[in-house]
């Protein structure tokens, strides 16, 4: 169990927030990490794996046309799949407080030329939306487990922990 993603379940419960989760390259090990904490379920409302690029606009209401002039790996696209989980998860018609998004490229290839290792984590809380920029070396795995840990990080740092 990762001791941030513990941090962050304490962080977002201590103020009664609630959790949704974004996530493409990271294939729902984001939401894993979290659940792998005891007491998770007192915060995280759910998570979505919007692997294919269009479910980023059927659930995540991210912006056709931003996908379509930047592509699914933008720090607007991040952005807006943090916002958008928000509501996807929301529950009895109350919105999660916090969304946590990943997209990026874990390899071996890139399809649109960005450089392998490229990663936007965006953080949406009731004080605002976002973004981090990030160039990770390393496998795909290695990759994707630091697309983790700087997305909890993020987390942690948004809402003051």
């Amino acid at each position: 169990m990762n001791s941030d993603a513990a941090r962050l379940v304490a962080a977002l419960t201590a103020r009664g927030w609630t959790l949704g989760v974004a996530e493409s390259l990271t294939g729902g090990a984001l939401t894993a990490e979290i659940v792998s904490v005891a007491g998770a379920s007192a915060t995280l409302l759910g998570g979505v794996v919007a692997y294919a690029t269009p479910v980023k606009t059927t659930l995540l209401k991210v912006d056709a046309a931003i996908l379509a002039e930047h592509g699914p790996v933008h720090a607007d696209v991040a952005a807006q799949m943090a916002t958008g989980v928000r509501t996807a998860v929301r529950v009895d018609g109350r919105i999660a407080d916090v969304g946590i998004s990943t997209t990026g490229i874990a390899g071996p290839d890139s399809p649109d030329g960005q450089p392998v290792g490229t990663v936007h984590i965006g953080v949406a809380t009731p004080d605002g939306v976002h973004t981090r920029a990030f160039r990770f070396e390393g496998d795909r795995a290695s990759v994707r487990a630091q697309s983790v840990s700087a997305a909890i990080t993020a987390a942690l740092d948004a809402v003051g922990e």
